[in-house]
């Protein structure tokens, strides 16, 4: 069984300056902007962005970032999720996305759900050709994972078949096992069953992505593939009200923490400490917090948090805000606004975008239908 070790932080964690980023609009007509990836889609070298947005997938091009249109109108209703990253070694990402977003409609798989596969042309700005595979109702989320020489697009839906309020059947988690032939016959099992409601996922890419972690009503699962066996097991956190979103963050020590959203579009900002099994709440501001992404942008050799919210709160705010560890017991922080007002959140990506070995932040934003870099200047 994969066990996370425990939080150690032994370093006194001091910045004395504003963190500096600076903003970049790259796209002021989003519609949605459900959900994003990063990878290097031409093989140029460059991490450039991808995004699922309403009717459109579309990519941005290091650099200049201008706008392809990798597919479009793939179902009748919205799509809502997109995983990207090289399988094959070859330099350029592959792509699948989540489409046919219909939450209210649990059981008919005519009316919701719908999972594609895209096929790559010569020219990757042209449009690319969808190979549609077995999905579930409310397909949701979903992520690549590598585990040996095998590879896996993990898909999870957002109910079980037929539920309603999170009540009723377990949510089905699917692995397809990626073929040496991907325009061809495509093999997938059911993997999980166990939740009832899930909103996010994480992939432990540290631990040879071999696990991933689900949050939902039920709280977190890590679930892990060995040798032929799917096997979960409950994340050991304190009592909580459901996970929504949720990242896995790396100390100097390469040790781990948890930080999350809660409840499932929640108004809070949670850190866990495994060992005494602490949970500290770093804010209870956001409303419909929505995104969450760890990275080291401060030079600091610990990450820190970084969250997003897409709905103003009581005081009429929204935005994207950094949290900052203080102290090595994990539980004071200082908090600084990325962007107060101006995104709307409803994605969240951390990335070195420029090659000068500090992540950049990106987000995509819902009712201010936009998209933005924040290059980092710290």
């Amino acid at each position: 069984m994969l066990t996370f070790p425990l939080i150690s932080l032994v370093t006194a964690f001091q910045f004395l300056s504003e963190p500096k980023f600076e903003a970049q609009e790259i796209d002021a007509a989003v519609a949605i902007g459900y959900g994003m990836a990063i990878g290097d889609v031409d093989g140029d070298g460059k991490e450039d962005i991808l995004l699922a947005d309403k009717k459109q997938i579309v990519w941005y091009r290091n650099g200049a970032w201008e706008k392809h249109i990798i597919a479009e109108n793939l179902t009748a209703s919205d799509n809502v999720c997109i995983a990207a990253r090289d399988l094959d070694g070859d330099g350029k990402v592959e792509i699948a996305v989540g489409a046919q977003w219909n939450p209210g409609e649990t059981s008919d798989t005519t009316k919701s759900g719908a999972v594609f596969y895209l096929v790559r042309p010569a020219d990757p700005t042209q449009p690319w050709t969808p190979k549609q595979l077995h999905h579930e109702p409310t397909t949701h989320r979903m992520r690549w994972l590598e585990n040996g020489k095998k590879s896996y697009l993990i898909v999870v839906p957002l109910h079980g078949r037929g539920n309603a309020n999170g009540e009723g059947a377990g949510v089905k988690v699917i692995a397809y096992e990626y073929p040496k032939n991907p325009a061809g016959d495509w093999t997938y099992e059911v993997i999980d069953e166990s939740m009832h409601l899930t909103h996010n996922m994480d992939v432990a890419a540290d631990q040879n992505s071999k696990s991933f972690l689900l949050g939902g009503k039920e709280g977190v699962k890590t679930i892990t593939k060995e040798g032929r066996t799917w096997n979960t097991t409950p994340f050991p956190l304190p009592e909580n009200d459901g996970v929504g979103e949720l990242r896995m963050g790396l100390t100097e020590n390469q040790t781990h923490f948890l930080a999350t959203v809660e409840p499932i579009h929640g108004n809070q900002l949670v850190a866990y400490d495994l060992v005494p099994g602490t949970r500290t709440v770093l804010s209870d501001q956001l409303k419909e917090g929505h995104a969450l992404a760890v990275g080291d942008f401060l030079g600091l050799g610990s990450d820190q948090i970084a969250v997003g919210w897409r709905v103003p709160n009581a005081a009429g705010e929204l935005g994207v805000k950094l949290f900052v560890p203080k102290n090595s017991s994990f539980t004071e922080f200082e908090e600084y606004w990325i962007d107060k007002n101006g995104m709307a959140c409803e994605d969240l990506q951390a990335a070195d975008l420029d090659g000068d070995g500090k992540p950049e932040l990106i987000a995509s934003g819902r009712a201010t239908k936009n998209l933005k870099i924040y290059w980092n200047k710290n």
